[in-house]
């Protein structure tokens, strides 16, 4: 049986057993951004496309230059060697790294990097979600196209979500419709085309969102305030692609094969 692994700069272990240094300003301030992808067959998929959006996250928060894809296609394999396992959800974080308490940060970080991989399979069950009422995403947050380590705000949502008996939520924009989900884009089918949120809602900067786009397979519109049932509605990302209701259910696997494609 496959376990997971992780890797903090050059040491590798269980999740639970390796530790990130107090000082990191990861850890004490989310002053970092992370991907999150899968792994198919050994094979990371859209590593390039992943990698791209973080660099720009990093150039965007000025952080320091992250390794570089050689560097992590490297620890990508050789986690993949250590845990067996072949098909899984890597994420990988990159931080200012350490340089003291407080905000102003350290005028020569260096940065530093760790990740995990854990078995996964992508999902195509049908998921219950609920409309927040504590969460928004905001179309004025300079953040906004970060996937920055500060995830917060979203976890409230999923205990918001848990609360109601639901597994997800369904966040509003600040200019108003829906906008996406804690960890998803939203996608609702109109006419047979799909449809999502533009990033200027506050959308998250989905790398399976931006892959439908150019592929012409997904088109930005501003969404309703709530969930149309007669329409085919989905939560995508890059580990899963969940419908919202039955009329999406046998939409949701082969969108999800496709926008891979041959990656």
């Amino acid at each position: 049986m496959s376990h997971a692994i992780a890797w903090v700069e050059q040491q590798w272990g269980h999740p639970d057993r390796l530790g990130v240094p107090v000082s990191d300003r990861g850890v004490g301030l989310a002053d970092g951004v992370f991907e999150t992808l899968l792994v198919r067959g050994g094979v990371p998929q859209l590593l390039e496309q992943h990698l791209q959006r973080w660099r720009e996250g990093a150039t965007w928060l000025q952080l320091p230059e992250p390794p570089n894809q050689q560097q992590v296609e490297q620890w990508i394999a050789e986690a993949i060697r250590r845990s067996g396992i072949a098909d899984g959800a890597l994420r990988i974080n990159w931080s200012r790294g350490s340089g003291g308490r407080g905000l102003q940060p350290p005028s020569q970080a260096k940065g530093r990097c760790w990740g995990s991989l854990h078995p996964h399979q992508p999902s195509f069950q049908r998921q219950q979600v609920v409309i927040s009422e504590r969460v928004q995403r905001w179309a004025d947050d300079p953040l906004k196209g970060c996937k920055t380590l500060d995830y917060s705000a979203m976890v409230l949502a999923r205990l918001e979500a848990s609360q109601a008996g639901a597994s997800d939520v369904l966040l509003r924009s600040s200019q108003g419709g829906l906008c996406c989900g804690s960890s998803a884009n939203l996608l609702v089918q109109e006419g047979g085309q799909w449809l999502t949120p533009p990033l200027s809602s506050g959308a998250l900067p989905g790398v399976m969102r931006a892959r439908g786009v150019a592929m012409g397979l997904i088109q930005e519109a501003r969404l309703a305030d709530s969930l149309p049932n007669e329409q085919p509605a989905l939560l995508l990302n890059s580990l899963d692609c969940r419908p919202l209701n039955h009329i999406a259910e046998p939409l949701a696997e082969p969108l999800f094969v496709q926008l891979l494609g041959s990656d």
